[in-house]
């Protein structure tokens, strides 16, 4: 056989695995996970993002936070500070021991600033701040995972990216409970390439243990696990949701039950997630 053949051999061979894991990942994609929305509330201030435990859910805007009843819908009580005094715009939020964590940025100003914002559940008054200064990025999601927390710091590609820098720049970072950074990923190529301009704006822990990410305003969620090797996390699949991208989070009491917002309608969405 000449040497011609076995290098056309060699690209047919590679074709077709290629193409075989295309089909393969397409697979998982389409047949993984799906989404099936069972109710919407209004919630005039669910802007950014929503949080939620065990009785209630939190409705997140640039600088406000509201409470509401989760079976009722009633709107219980709220926060709100004046228009970037001190608060700029806050991200993603999680529940945690009666604390509500957001992760807090003043985009779209450069250099990029961040902190972790707290309230008390109970009284909804602010409970505790924690300055990043100067650091990494916008931090976009905060979740919590032993006795570690996981923070994103994005990029952008619009009016607020900084000089030589996109979404690529994009990192989550890794904190013992002292705030002391241990280690940080960078989110893949392929969905950076989903971005556009923004960057991952949600993401939470999934009762499987895998990340789930939002973009900025993309009907889907990313599936994200941790590498084996190198720097890089990696994209298990994705599925469409009827969000439009913002901050998520799972309802710690009912399992692959995600709560998410339509940013455009001022509504939060309950949807069920089904994974196979």
């Amino acid at each position: 056989m000449t040497g011609a053949s076995l290098k056309l051999i060699s690209r047919r061979s590679a074709l077709s695995l290629s193409l075989a894991s295309t089909v393969f990942r397409s697979g998982i994609r389409a047949a993984g996970w799906r989404s099936e929305e069972i109710r919407r509330i209004s919630a005039p201030e669910a802007n950014q993002a929503v949080a939620v435990d065990a009785s209630n859910f939190y409705a997140i805007g640039n600088h406000i936070v509201a409470k509401y009843d989760k079976k009722s819908g009633k709107r219980l009580a709220a926060w709100e500070g004046e228009k970037a005094r001190p608060l700029i715009h806050l991200n993603s939020g999680i529940v945690r021991n009666g604390i509500l964590y957001c992760a807090h940025s003043n985009y779209p100003a450069i250099p990029m600033v961040s902190s972790i914002e707290m309230w008390n559940t109970k009284t909804m008054r602010p409970s505790g701040t924690f300055s990043f200064g100067i650091s990494a990025g916008s931090a976009t999601w905060i979740d919590f995972r032993g006795s570690h927390s996981y923070v994103t710091f994005g990029h952008y590609g619009n009016r607020a990216a900084e000089p030589n820098r996109d979404a690529r720049w994009t990192s989550l970072i890794q904190f013992d409970a002292d705030w002391r950074r241990l280690q940080s990923w960078v989110y893949p190529d392929e969905l950076v390439a989903k971005l556009g301009e923004y960057t991952i704006s949600g993401g939470a822990f999934g009762p499987d243990g895998r990340m789930y990410c939002t973009g900025h305003d993309n009907p889907e969620l990313y599936v994200l696990s941790f590498p084996t090797g190198g720097s890089s996390l990696v994209l298990e699949g994705d599925f469409a949701t009827p969000n439009h991208g913002q901050g998520i989070c799972w309802d710690p009491s009912e399992p692959w039950i995600l709560y998410s917002i339509d940013r455009a309608k001022k509504e939060v969405i309950v949807t069920r997630i089904h994974s196979t």
